[in-house]
Formats: C-alpha cells, structure tokens, sequence
C-alpha cells in the first residue's frame, strides 16, 4: 500500500500528464484545498483510496470510512450505470471533462456535482493505478419538504 503523500503526488502527476495543466503544487495543498479531490484503485470493486478534506467534508466521513468505501457507493443506485459509462470514456481517453452527476452524502444527502474532471492515475511507471476526480462546483438537492 502507497502512503497517502505518495498518492497525492500521483494524482497531481497524472493530471498534469493528462490535462497539460497544474491541478496544485503540493500534496499538503492538495489535501487542503477548497475543491474535491478523490481517487479510487484497480480493485474489481474499485475502493476510494483518497479524499482531500472537501471531499471528507461533502461526504459526511472521516479518513478510515471513506478509505474503506467503494467508489460505486458515491452514486445511488440508479446513477451507478451513468457513473460506469463516464469512468469508462475517462479510462479509455486519459480524462473526461465538463461530467455533471447525482452523488449521494453517508447520510443520503444528494448533491449535484458540476464541471468535474476524471482521470486515470498513473503511478510511478506509468502504468494505470485507478482513476481520480476533482470539481469545485456542488449543489445540493432538496426534498419535497425543502430538506437538503
């Protein structure tokens, strides 16, 4: 298992790789930056293997819980198939951007997720070593009884 600075890195690697820009300069900033930063691995089931704080913050969990969660369970059921095709377009072409999607808090808050980028992260021999996503732009959903 990879230490999580070493993860940081290969995600602002891999973006930089991908995109041709700066995602941002440290994994110190990455973690504390005002967007969405997550990643998840290879695994059949793919499991998140990182969230900065926005993302911990916007998913309502701490480290241990999000690190242990798979990916699919960021989406409602009935969003998992959407959520599928565009990882897959991602994994096929490097990165996608501009994707909009439901995503769904610990605490079943839903959320809109706008203008987000999804990549494949390469590790240090350039091999793919799962896919990773970043947006700065959420809204959240409410009920009929106005409750978000």
């Amino acid at each position: 298992m990879i230490s999580t600075v070493q993860q940081a890195q290969r995600l602002m690697t891999s973006f930089q790789h991908w995109t041709g820009k700066t995602l941002i300069k440290t994994p110190e900033a990455l973690f504390e930056a005002p967007f969405v930063v997550v990643s998840h691995g290879t695994e059949a089931d793919p499991i998140f293997n990182y969230g900065n704080q926005q993302a911990l913050t916007l998913w309502e969990v701490d480290w241990q819980t999000f690190t242990r969660m798979p990916s699919r369970n960021s989406a409602e059921p009935m969003n998992q198939a959407e959520r599928a095709k565009f990882l897959a377009q991602a994994k096929s072409q490097g990165y996608i951007s501009d994707y909009r999607g439901i995503r769904i808090s610990s605490t079943g808050k839903r959320f809109w997720i706008e203008n987000a980028i999804v990549w494949t992260v390469l590790d240090e021999l350039n091999q793919p070593s799962g896919q990773a996503a970043t947006f700065s732009r959420w809204t959240f959903i409410c009920d009929s009884t106005n409750l978000c």
